[in-house]
């Protein structure tokens, strides 16, 4: 039986959002992942690396997957509670976990480290990336591509024709190279979303805060009853997200 659209907003609406563990949405919305498994390829790094920075890592789910860290493991995340998450579950396994602000330096010193790591920064700062990198050292990351999500974004916000471009792989490629990287693989692939309640949709835009900026659920109730509307019609709504590999080296 389908559930009443109250019901659904209230209860999408005081989920707790913190961390980067979409457990919460199982069965009630999926995300195609990209063809090149960007958790095991930054696994098998790690293990070989002999220092790191994991970037923006969130509440350090997916670093924790890594079987093996090198000797020197650290992280930086600027949101208070996904500080708190990483902290708890990364500093027993010896990463130093780092409160830092994604607009400001990095707090490291030049050189300290032979990878730098990153999934869905929100920013990418190609001159920090390469002042932190040691001679030689990489930069493996996956990027939120562009027009991710665009379904949504234009159905709250309407027609964003400027925004669309925004993180595309050529642009960054180039942003990389001027910092002074050398880019040695980009891949793009663009990916099925797919939002079978309005609870889905309404979590999703909480958590993935730069979606929709600013987003609430009494500030938007009429676009969300539309969408409640279609998706009791279809059987779902349909978005598609973008994904972007990339690894680039430092000159040694």
């Amino acid at each position: 039986m389908a559930r009443a659209f109250d019901d659904l907003l209230g209860e999408a609406d005081s989920a707790a959002v913190d961390g980067w563990d979409f457990s919460w949405l199982d069965g009630r919305a999926t995300e195609q992942r990209p063809s090149w498994g960007y958790q095991r390829s930054m696994s098998r790094r790690l293990a070989a690396a002999s220092s790191a920075l994991d970037v923006q890592t969130g509440g350090g789910e997916v670093l924790a997957e890594a079987a093996r860290f090198p000797p020197a493991m650290a992280a930086t995340e600027s949101w208070p509670p996904n500080l708190a998450q990483a902290t708890r579950l990364l500093g027993p396994r010896g990463v130093v976990v780092v409160a830092a602000p994604d607009q400001r330096p990095l707090p490291f010193a030049d050189a300290a480290f032979e990878l730098v790591t990153s999934r869905h920064p929100a920013t990418v700062r190609w001159g920090e990336i390469a002042r932190v990198l040691a001679p030689g050292g990489t930069y493996f990351a996956q990027h939120v591509g562009p027009a991710t999500a665009f379904e949504l974004v234009e159905h709250f916000l309407g027609p964003q024709p400027e925004a669309r471009r925004k993180r595309h792989p050529d642009d960054e490629s180039a942003e990389a190279e001027a910092a002074g990287l050398a880019v040695v693989d980009v891949r793009c692939e663009r990916l099925r979303m797919e939002f079978f309640d309005i609870g889905a949709v309404v979590y999703f835009l909480r958590k993935v805060i730069w979606t929709v900026p600013g987003f609430t659920v009494e500030g938007y109730r009429d676009a969300l009853h539309a969408l409640h509307q279609h998706i009791e019609r279809e059987g779902s709504f349909v978005a598609h997200s973008s994904r972007t590999l990339f690894e680039a080296r430092k000159p040694a």
